[in-house]
């Protein structure tokens, strides 16, 4: 693997370390100590994730007309200027801005990322990527459990180790992106790139059947993320033992990768299989959730969450990739990703909306409700696909 494919990794994993110091104490600290309710917590959340969306599709055309440095170092001047005033500003209305402003920076950062990494690793093929998925997931973990113990300290420690791992990015990317290999082939596939007319209808609608069920998924994952936090916390449930439930799901998507895939290796030969049986495990977490009383509780709930997290998240970009036909990989992909965004951004405000007109145990129950939707969309998905196959078959036959 080409050196300055690991200052990608490095980097990426740096800059979501940074932006997930935040994530853990987010609803926390706009429901605890600015003293505001869940769903206007959602709200903003959900105005952070929207302006993500709108910084990704800004950055795949920047990425397009200034290159990779000159679109990274913009979004991470934004998102290192916003991360620094958090230090300092800390009333709802500027907090709420600050929020939005960082989602945005942090939009503009990732196409350019991973499609620099394709570029100068192009014999790599999905390794490349893949690569740059692992170190964002172990940023998540990574500052999401260090957030919430230095939130247990003091919310202006979560606020200053996220502006300096921001400002070790920011200093990466400044003197070691610069000159970084920028081929005219390295191109950010945009939905606004996306001019040609879908021929493959079929392949395109059994994907978004697919991607209803994704959304569903996220929807009620993100909820560990918001209305779960602020449910722990009236259990007794300290920030730095909420911590630790990140730190036991970074480690376990690390290390559990050999017994998954021996286990996949062995009984869930299909993607398909792969997906169904994980939402299958997203409901019994939040099952177990909805009964937990105390953290040993929360803990076997997130490691069964985990499990799912393994078999759903890789799967449906995998799909995605199969279903897209020659020269349209990065439009099918960036519907995955918005559809996952979407699900980030839909999810802290009907969580938090569920939770204040009527009471947790109803959130629990609606979110599994969400789940065995998605279950069934993904079991329609997958008739509709075996439907396209037989058809695609005797058209070559004949």
């Amino acid at each position: 693997m080409p050196a300055k494919v690991w200052l990608l990794i490095i980097g990426m994993a740096l800059n979501v370390t940074g932006s997930s110091f935040l994530w853990p104490i987010n609803t926390i600290f706009i429901h605890g100590h600015l003293g505001k309710s869940l769903t206007v917590a959602g709200i903003v959340l959900l105005l952070n994730s929207g302006a993500g969306i709108i910084g990704n599709l800004t950055g795949g055309l920047l990425f397009d007309k200034l290159g990779g440095y000159k679109t990274i170092m913009l979004g991470v001047s934004i998102s290192f200027t916003t991360s620094f005033l958090l230090i300092w500003f800390h009333d709802f209305w500027m907090y709420s801005i600050l929020l939005v402003f960082m989602g945005f920076g942090m939009g503009i950062v990732f196409p350019s990322m991973y499609a620099l990494a394709g570029t100068m690793w192009k014999e790599g093929g999905r390794k490349a990527f893949n690569r740059i998925y692992i170190a964002q997931n172990v940023g998540v973990a990574l500052g999401a459990a260090l957030g919430g113990f230095a939130a247990s300290y003091s919310f202006t420690l979560s606020f200053v180790s996220c502006s300096a791992l921001s400002f070790v990015f920011f200093m990466i990317v400044l003197f070691g992106f610069k000159g970084i290999d920028e081929t005219d082939e390295a191109s950010v596939q945009t939905v606004f790139s996306q001019r040609k007319r879908i021929h493959n209808k079929e392949a395109f609608m059994a994907l978004l059947i697919l991607c209803g069920g994704y959304l569903l998924a996220w929807i009620g994952y993100v909820q560990w993320q918001s209305t779960i936090a602020a449910y722990t916390q009236s259990l007794g449930v300290t920030l730095k033992m909420y911590s630790l439930l990140w730190t036991v799901n970074g480690v376990f998507i690390v290390l559990g990768q050999p017994l998954v895939n021996l286990f996949l290796k062995r009984w869930l030969h299909s993607t398909t299989s792969q997906i169904l049986v994980g939402y299958c495990i997203f409901v019994i977490s939040f099952v177990m959730v909805g009964n937990a009383k105390d953290f040993s509780g929360f803990m076997m709930a997130m490691i069964v969450l985990t499990i799912g997290e393994m078999l759903v998240w890789p799967g449906v970009p995998s799909i995605a990739a199969e279903l897209a036909p020659e020269g349209r990989a990065g439009f099918y992909q960036g519907i995955v990703n918005s559809t996952a965004t979407g699900g980030r951004m839909i999810g802290p405000l009907f969580g938090g909306m569920i939770a204040d007109l009527f009471n947790i145990s109803v959130l629990f129950q609606t979110i599994i409700g969400l789940m065995v939707l998605a279950f069934i969309l993904t079991i329609i998905y997958s008739k509709n696909r075996h439907a396209i196959q037989q058809t695609e078959t005797s058209q070559q036959a004949s």
